[in-house]
């Protein structure tokens, strides 16, 4: 039953038939198992049969933000993401590493009206990905500043990232992002917003410092 939610969170929405192909489940079993989802809040499904996030899920995620392991690094992050939305008008992301994934936290979205939304929950892999590398990265030396990290189609087409990494005492525990339509983030605009990025991440994990880190599964 987990296997689905997470499959559905990932995806973003799913069908039975795509949901069950995703888990190796038949579609009896999983169609069993979406009922008890539904019927308790964690997934809803619309009138063509497509299963998405709940609002039991979406209260209990908020609460682990607000409250659980990621309660500090969410609250020194949302001004520095609300400050990227402001300096790029592209939407903003937090993410942390589980595994070999990232899993997008939280977002601020952007001012444009063709904009990047809907990540919160999902998660991408960490190799070949902009945010993986960030969340991978190496600590700076001593009196410098991260690296900006760029990619492009990674996940999705004509999409840039533009990431740097949030360090604690012992290495990267998250990454901040900007992601928008690769045409319109370019040239000038690339560049000010990975100087935009970096500031970010580095007012974030400064603003973490002096705290407990961030335990990281």
């Amino acid at each position: 039953m987990l296997d689905l939610l997470d499959t559905v969170i990932t995806e973003g929405a799913l069908s039975l038939t795509a949901a069950a192909t995703r888990t190796g489940m038949p579609a009896s079993t999983a169609l069993r198992h979406l009922r008890v989802l539904t019927d308790r809040g964690y997934l809803v499904r619309d009138g063509v049969g497509t299963y998405s996030v709940g609002p039991s899920f979406v209260r209990t995620a908020l609460a682990s933000l607000q409250s659980g392991p990621y309660a500090r690094l969410t609250a020194a992050a949302r001004p520095e993401l609300e400050r990227l939305v402001e300096a790029t008008e592209e939407s903003a992301y937090l993410a942390v590493r589980d595994g070999d994934e990232a899993v997008y936290i939280d977002t601020v979205e952007g001012h444009r009206a063709i904009r990047h939304v809907g990540w919160v929950g999902r998660s991408v892999p960490v190799g070949g990905t902009a945010v993986g590398e960030a969340l991978s990265a190496a600590a700076p030396a001593p009196g410098t500043r991260p690296a900006p990290i760029f990619n492009t189609g990674a996940i999705e087409p004509d999409v840039t990232a533009v990431c740097a990494p949030v360090h604690g005492p012992a290495g990267p525990i998250a990454a901040l992002s900007v992601l928008g339509p690769a045409d319109r983030l370019a040239g000038g605009r690339l560049q000010a917003a990975a100087a935009a990025v970096v500031d970010a991440a580095v007012a974030t994990s400064q603003g973490l410092s002096g705290q407990q880190e961030v335990a990281l599964a």
